[in-house]
């Protein structure tokens, strides 16, 4: 039994977390993932919904044979699930995850690696690993304090309480609170109208923003014309800029744009 599941459907792409009530982030899902990811970026997909089964988005880590592991064992299979969680939050495509009810441990730090999480108005988010006496091992603690701030990273971290979404979004964490019964719809509307859009200027947006995370305001300031200049080659720069500039001159609105990403 597959413990995850992803389609593609012309420009749009979904993967679905599907290991029983829990979604847990097992070795066999880690495989899974690692091919969704895959093939999403042999295709054409220009957007990816992330979404989970059941009434939980994850309680993260499957911990079950973690006490049977060596440690090069375990740093191994941390090591991979880095690695893949890495290339879905590199993908050069916008990312929207979908969250309902509790977003734990790794499912927290898969979701974070999202361009933009819309979450149910129930759905819940913590970092259970302190009373584990470990830590965030995918990286949450830093992602959460990217978008949160180092204070309020530090105290969820510390007390491993579950965050409604409604505070996670007050924080920046979350996009969108919205109804649990409307969370995938409206990530998948957001979703639909992103893989019409600007596919080239999404990617260097998210590089842009990758550049700031490592090494600041400067750091971008110095990639930024290097980063930004060759969109102008862009079929799709060809097409709006032009018929923008012809617009303007002749005082009609700005035409809407059939994007077609390259």
């Amino acid at each position: 039994m597959t413990h995850l599941n992803f389609a593609i459907d012309g420009s749009t792409a979904v993967i679905t977390l599907s290991n029983g009530a829990q979604n847990r982030l097992s070795p066999q899902m880690l495989d899974e993932f690692d091919d969704a990811i895959s093939a999403i970026g042999d295709s054409d997909a220009r957007a990816l919904l992330l979404q989970a089964d059941g009434p939980d988005f994850s309680f993260g880590g499957d911990i079950v044979p973690w006490p049977d592991l060596s440690a090069h064992e375990l740093r191994n299979l941390l090591e991979r699930f880095m690695q893949s969680f890495n290339r879905f939050e590199r993908l050069p495509i916008p990312t929207v995850a979908a969250v309902q009810g509790l977003c734990l441990g790794g499912g927290l730090e898969l979701a974070v690696r999202a361009d933009v999480i819309f979450a149910g108005q129930t759905a819940r988010f913590g970092h259970p690993e302190q009373s584990l006496a470990i830590v965030t091992l995918l990286g949450g603690v830093y992602r959460i304090a990217e978008r949160a701030g180092r204070s309020k990273a530090m105290e969820w971290a510390l007390t491993s309480e579950q965050i409604p979404a409604q505070i996670m979004e007050h924080f920046g964490v979350v996009n969108r609170v919205v109804p649990d019964d409307l969370v995938r719809e409206e990530a998948r509307t957001l979703v639909t109208r992103l893989s019409a859009g600007p596919t080239r200027a999404h990617a260097a947006h998210k590089t842009l923003l990758r550049i700031w995370a490592t090494g600041g305001v400067s750091a971008a300031d110095e990639s930024l014309a290097d980063i930004a200049l060759p969109l102008f080659e862009t079929g799709d720069v060809k097409l709006a800029l032009p018929a923008s500039v012809d617009a303007f001159q002749s005082g009609k609105p700005r035409p809407v744009f059939s994007f077609k990403g390259r």
